[in-house]
């Protein structure tokens, strides 16, 4: 990513669109400048373009004075989860139009008896077929009839289709046919967006392959409309770069490519986070780091390893029944490695039918808002019981951003929590942050144990609006010992885009047999990926170096999954296969106990990551105190530990690198979130303004 700060500091804006809140970060050289702005659902650049404007005046700057502008959004993800994007008709080939609905045909809860499916995006009066047919070695069987391409033309334009996902059996291996039919499409219907299986996903297995496509399809021209008018006020207001956007692979990239694939932009918010913990991970020294990122509409959580978060080659998303892994719809793309959940500050409330209090997963998001953002909202909300526990400032929550009416969620709490379940109102308030803490928990050990990982010998790192309110209390349900708040948590997701190098990576399925491969032809692939990964990644930065990675999936012959293994040399010959060959079975081994030495070994899909290096950030060293230390100033809330409210000192980063390691309760506060440091736990600052809370031995009492 080119920079062009001249001789003066460079200047570089990060930009997270959550379901809640905007978050901005500039980078005046070491200087920080943030701001937290409601999201504006129904054109996401106003709040994009307010949010920049703020940070700019903080620096008394203009958008011309911008040299590295990075965006993430969940646009894209809302749309697929809340079904709210594009009129979309998916074309596969004839005898497959029930593909996408038929799936795994597998039960993924074997013995419910009320098991729901999920609904795939596409309905089944909007799913055509034509008739071609290519086979599994790329020859042409049947040929594309292409009058039946015109005539399913005229049927879309009659019934006013905006996008169009084109998906044919074996399209990974020759795309011809799909390429043929969007060439049709695209001349007789312009302004209809179309997407190709062979150019989004070019691998095997087609429910996965469709899956995916149409969701891109799905999303394409509300996230074209809004990156177009995005860009187009951007350049009104002066800016000279051009902007990138971030990937849920944890690499930035140009705005026409996310454009192209707008699939790989669904957990572009997630991957900023798992990279800022990682980088926080690796300057601390902490190789086993547990990232929990909390918003104002989910909760996210990541296991990273070595200074590294795992790259997973595929996703769900919509799960109709919660943690139960295949009641989602797949996404096959690159992304971390990562749970999320509906747990965040605008995360809903309720008593259920069995009288039962039950938070989220659904979330009043920006508008209108917890009732204590005096917006029109009226269900109650975590924002709202943690306003009444005494834990956010009214008047300078989001920055001052936003004014809480602590009074009127009081009001509501009391209502529609308390009498039904016969409680005070400090007590359903509680009850309310305590449930949520549980699902954090829960989520956090179902994924351990999914990992293999043990969860309390990891360390917690906290961030986004409300992470660092409950980090103390999901530490202490998860048994872990030590919790790190990085400095700017409450932007910490878009502080994580700064970080993130440039990457892409290509993929491709192609059948091979080690003990008998077609080198010229795996050679030749691999060149082809490379050069395409390579362009993309050029694109966002043409000056920097690009690191080439290449991985092979294999498998075991008959076996349904794949192992990565990555390719050590240029070129694949037989000594290079020899090598590979070892490596997978020493990795077969470590995964599962054993290796099936007399079984042949299969490569299903082949991988090139182009990738350049992450460029480096310097934190603004903790400033001077902004209100005096001691304990003079101080705030009543409700402890969990006395059951009472308490009165608890309110402090500042500053404040606690100055005066060393306070013991709790204590509040922190930062310009865009809070940290609860209960009696639990001590806090201290680390060299790079970070803080870091630490459990003490408990005398006698339960957690």
């Amino acid at each position: 990513m080119s920079e062009r700060g001249g001789n003066g500091p460079v200047n570089r804006v990060a930009v997270d669109v959550g379901g809640t809140f905007t978050d901005i970060v500039m980078l005046h050289g070491s200087t920080q400048f943030s701001a937290k702005i409601l999201t504006s659902a129904d054109a996401p650049e106003r709040a994009v373009i307010t949010g920049i404007s703020d940070v700019l005046d903080q620096a008394k700057l203009t958008f011309n004075d911008i040299d590295a502008l990075i965006l993430g959004t969940t646009l894209a993800t809302n749309a697929l989860i809340e079904r709210k994007g594009a009129r979309t008709a998916l074309i596969t080939t004839a005898g497959f139009r029930d593909l996408v609905e038929i799936g795994q045909e597998d039960r993924f809860a074997q013995y419910d008896v009320f098991l729901q499916k999920p609904r795939p995006l596409v309905e089944r009066e909007w799913r055509f077929t034509v008739e071609e047919r290519i086979d599994a070695q790329g020859q042409v069987r049947i040929p594309l009839n292409e009058a039946q391409v015109v005539a399913l033309a005229a049927e879309l334009r009659a019934q006013q289709f905006e996008s169009v996902a084109i998906g044919y059996l074996q399209s990974f291996i020759n795309p011809q046919h799909e390429q043929r039919t969007a060439e049709i499409l695209r001349d007789l219907l312009p302004g209809v967006t179309v997407s190709l299986s062979s150019e989004v996903c070019p691998e095997i297995r087609e429910y996965e392959r469709l899956s995916t496509v149409s969701a891109n399809a799905y999303v394409q021209p509300l996230v074209a409309g809004y990156l177009h008018r995005l860009q187009q006020q951007l350049a009104t207001r002066g800016l000279r770069v051009p902007p990138y956007l971030m990937t849920s692979g944890g690499g930035i990239t140009t705005l026409e490519n996310g454009i192209r694939e707008p699939i790989r932009l669904v957990e572009s918010g997630p991957a900023g986070g798992a990279i800022l913990a990682s980088n926080i991970a690796s300057q601390l020294g902490l190789q086993k780091v547990l990232s929990f990122d909390m918003g104002g509409t989910t909760a996210k959580i990541c296991f990273i390893d070595g200074f590294q978060p795992q790259i997973s080659r595929s996703f769900e998303f919509g799960r109709v029944h919660r943690h139960q892994k295949g009641s989602g719809l797949p996404i096959r793309i690159p992304v971390i490695d990562l749970v999320e959940i509906g747990a965040g500050g605008g995360s809903i409330a309720r008593i259920d039918h069995l009288q039962r209090l039950q938070v989220g997963p659904d979330s009043a998001g920006s508008a209108p808002g917890p009732v204590s953002y005096n917006l029109g909202g009226e269900l109650v909300t975590i924002t709202d019981a943690n306003a009444q526990l005494g834990l956010l400032d009214p008047a300078s929550f989001a920055g001052g951003k936003v004014e809480l009416n602590v009074g009127k969620a009081a009001a509501a709490l009391t209502q529609q929590i308390g009498k039904p379940l016969g409680l005070g109102t400090d007590e359903a308030a509680l009850a309310v942050t305590e449930i949520i803490a549980e699902n954090m928990a829960n989520a956090a050990r179902v994924h351990a144990t999914e990992s293999g990982k043990q969860v309390d010998s990891y360390t917690l790192i906290a961030f986004g609006g409300a992470a660092p309110l409950h980090a103390a209390r999901l530490a202490g349900k998860l048994g872990i010992d030590r919790v790190v708040i990085p400095h700017a948590a409450g932007v910490g997701s878009a502080l994580g885009f700064l970080w993130a190098p440039a990457s892409y990576q290509a993929v491709r399925s192609f059948y091979q047999r080690l003990d008998n491969p077609d080198y010229p032809a795996v050679n030749a692939l691999l060149e082809t990926l490379s050069e395409q990964a390579h362009r993309i990644v050029q694109q966002a930065d043409e000056t920097a170096e690009v690191t080439l990675q290449r991985s092979v999936y294999l498998r075991y012959a008959g076996q349904g999954h794949e192992v990565a293994i990555p390719l050590e040399g240029q070129h694949v010959d037989e000594q290079e296969l020899t090598a590979l060959h070892e490596r997978f079975t020493r990795t077969y081994r470590q995964l599962y106990g054993r290796s099936l030495d007399h079984v042949a070994v299969e490569a299903i899909s082949w991988t090139v990551t182009a990738t350049t290096a992450a460029p480096e950030i310097a934190f603004p060293a903790p400033g001077e105190p902004t209100v005096p230390t001691a304990g003079a100033a101080e705030r009543t809330i409700y402890s969990l530990q006395q059951q009472q409210r308490i009165q608890v000192p309110v402090v500042t980063r500053a404040d606690i690198a100055q005066t060393g390691q306070r013991p709790g309760p204590l509040v922190v506060v930062d310009p865009e979130t809070t940290t609860l440091v209960d009696e639990r736990f001590t806090v201290s600052s680390t060299r790079e303004g970070h803080l870091l809370l630490e459990r003490q031995p408990l005398s006698g009492a339960a957690q």
